[in-house]
């Protein structure tokens, strides 16, 4: 047995699934029994407000310091790293699948809450690296990238700032656009935390379009670089795969077969039919909404070259596991979060983590 299937894949036999009542794959009967895949895991996580206990005259962080208003202290911050280990750790499990390639991550204040987490005694053993780059966002909350450094060798990153010049003291997440090498693929990831509906769904729907556009010009010069490039988009957009900033302005839909007006390629978004079913990663006067999403680009929903990675049909999935659940009161299945107001739960977040399999025949 070689390294990659002892320690990051696992060799599954489709017909795993056929009494598996999550079926991820979706095939025959004959098919499942003939092929054979190996299977990675990509994950998105929005880990509510990860912030260190040490005041940043530069942020807005002064709630989450010991004497704010959270009383925000060393041994709430090293549970919340144990909780947030956990998450990772489990994600893909149930299908046999070892801790994610890729994590994205999003609400993180700076490298050194990253570095503690990667360094967690439940998440060491992992050898994550880390990409990062500082936003202007005014709470001082980031977006990341985690990966394993066994198996994918980091390229290259860069950040872009979002603007929006009819508000002279806007500042926002940065969008962060990372390049490397997973065996024979090379692989682009832009992870996203898109402005929030503060203020009103309508009323701050236009600065989502302003980061759709953002987004959508990081991904096409990708694409104008390389027509087959393998492009992911990742994060907490705060809209929904059918809403106009996703649907319309990001290009990202059910079907890449469709046609834009201006003859941009179509994205192919895998929560889109999630949404349609009523799931999501977070929930609002018992609305649920899937505003975490992982987007991919027609390369890597299209017919797979020989031995060269794929998105995995029907793969995507919300992870809920129970623990991540709040189990009683008038808000039990919803997550189970750090904090309600300045009230310490001890949980995890306000919203479920993402992933995405990707696989090669083998």
């Amino acid at each position: 047995m070689n390294f990659l299937t002892k320690k990051l894949f696992f060799v599954l036999f489709f017909g795993i699934f056929l009494t598996n009542p999550n079926n991820i794959l979706g095939q025959s009967k004959e098919a499942k029994k003939k092929e054979q895949y190996q299977i990675t895991c990509i994950g998105f996580y929005n880990v509510e407000n990860l912030y260190d206990t040490i005041s940043d005259p530069k942020k807005q962080d002064t709630e989450f310091i010991p004497n704010g208003n959270k009383r925000w202290n060393t041994q709430k911050y090293q549970y919340k790293l144990g909780q947030l280990s956990q998450v990772i750790n489990d994600m893909g499990k149930e299908y046999g699948v070892d801790a994610p390639l890729i994590m994205g991550l999003c609400e993180v204040e700076n490298k050194q809450v990253l570095e503690d987490l990667v360094n967690h005694k439940d998440l060491k053993r992992k050898k994550y690296g880390i990409a990062h780059q500082d936003s202007p966002d005014h709470r001082g909350v980031d977006v990341a990238l985690l990966y394993r450094k066994e198996y994918f060798t980091f390229i290259a990153q860069n950040s872009h700032v979002l603007t929006y010049p009819s508000e002279t003291n806007f500042a926002t997440r940065s969008q962060l656009v990372v390049t490397g090498l997973f065996e024979k693929d090379t692989l682009s990831f832009v992870v996203n935390h898109w402005p929030s509906r503060r203020g009103g769904e309508r009323k701050s729907d236009p600065k989502r379009i302003a980061a759709a556009k953002l987004t959508r010009s990081i991904v096409d010069s990708l694409l104008a670089k390389n027509p087959k490039a393998k492009v992911m988009v990742m994060g907490d957009l705060n809209d929904c795969p059918v809403d106009n900033s996703v649907y319309d302005y990001l290009l990202a839909q059910e079907d890449i077969n469709n046609k834009s007006k201006d003859g941009k390629p179509i994205l192919f978004n895998p929560m889109y039919q999630m949404h349609k079913q009523g799931m999501g990663t977070l929930a609002h006067a018992d609305k649920w909404q899937i505003f975490d999403q992982i987007i991919l680009t027609p390369e890597l929903v299209a017919e797979p070259e020989k031995g060269k990675y794929h998105y995995v049909p029907k793969s995507a999935k919300v992870f809920m596991a129970h623990y991540l659940k709040q189990d009683s009161g008038k808000y039990k299945g919803y997550p189970f979060r750090t904090y309600v107001g300045d009230n310490f739960m001890g949980g995890y977040s306000d919203h479920f983590p993402v992933f995405i399999f990707l696989g090669k025949k083998i």
